[in-house]
């Protein structure tokens, strides 16, 4: 019943996991979580992969917890494993070396907004929304309101989690919530295209970069700044941009392939 929940698919260095549960607005049930998780965990550890793409089929890129689900273990005990298990599976996407980009087809809700806000990047089809919904249910997004405040100002984010309101894509690209929005018939080659050109850069440098980033961003600035310019000298001895700067000065071609 659950083998075809998420599908994986690995090509040309770009993985692809498919939240497969289209009845249900692709709802993140216990069982679905728990494959990301595994498949995350998988990719971390496989240098083949320079990037992934977190899809959805359906109408719907994710609704957010399967309510259902949650309403037939009702114990504070299931809730607190059940969010900090979800919390691991986000977490893992921003600590996995490789950049993800969300790819938004339909409405991503609450934990499904926070799995968008959650993603390195993120490309959404002209007629999607946005919304941490929540609160009209009486229950405050907790959970997604850390990776939404982490991703649009403290005004806006309030904003969204004491309304409830859905957001249109062109909202959540002024809101910095997604980088692009696109018709609809042109989100697989927005994303494609996004995705091989990240992959096409040099992989050592997407991986001490993207671990830069998120390092330095709870430091104060003159830390921040030491740590970025320790990895900056570190990345600077790697033989692979050595070779690249030298070709850069000498107007030799840059190589970037893998």
């Amino acid at each position: 019943m659950n083998d075809n929940i998420l599908l994986v698919a690995k090509q040309d260095g770009i993985a692809t996991l498919t939240l497969n549960r289209p009845d249900k607005f692709n709802a993140l049930s216990e069982a679905l979580l728990d494959q990301l998780l595994i498949e995350l965990k998988s990719i971390n550890n496989d240098q083949s992969i320079a990037v992934v793409v977190i899809a959805a089929n359906g109408r719907a890129f994710c609704a957010g917890h399967d309510l259902r689900q949650m309403r037939s273990n009702h114990s504070g005990d299931y809730y607190r494993t059940l969010f900090a298990n979800c919390s691991e599976m986000m977490q893992m996407i921003s600590s996995l070396p490789q950049p993800v980009i969300a790819k938004v087809n339909g409405m991503a809700t609450a934990a499904g907004c926070q799995l968008v806000a959650t993603c390195d990047l993120a490309i959404a089809c002209d007629t999607a929304q946005f919304g941490v919904t929540g609160i009209n249910l009486g229950l405050f997004c907790s959970t997604p309101s850390v990776a939404l405040s982490r991703n649009v100002s403290k005004k806006k984010a309030l904003e969204l989690l004491l309304t409830g309101d859905f957001i249109d894509a062109a909202t959540a690209v002024e809101y910095g919530l997604i980088n692009h929005s696109v018709a609809e018939q042109d989100l697989d080659t927005a994303v494609d295209e996004m995705a091989r050109k990240i992959s096409a850069k040099p992989n050592a440098a997407l991986r001490v970069g993207k671990k830069l980033f998120y390092d330095q961003l709870p430091k104060p600035l003159p830390d921040a700044y030491e740590l970025a310019a320790e990895v900056m000298a570190s990345n600077m001895m790697d033989p692979e941009t050595v070779e690249n700067v030298d070709a850069f000065l000498e107007k030799r071609p840059v190589r970037t392939l893998q």
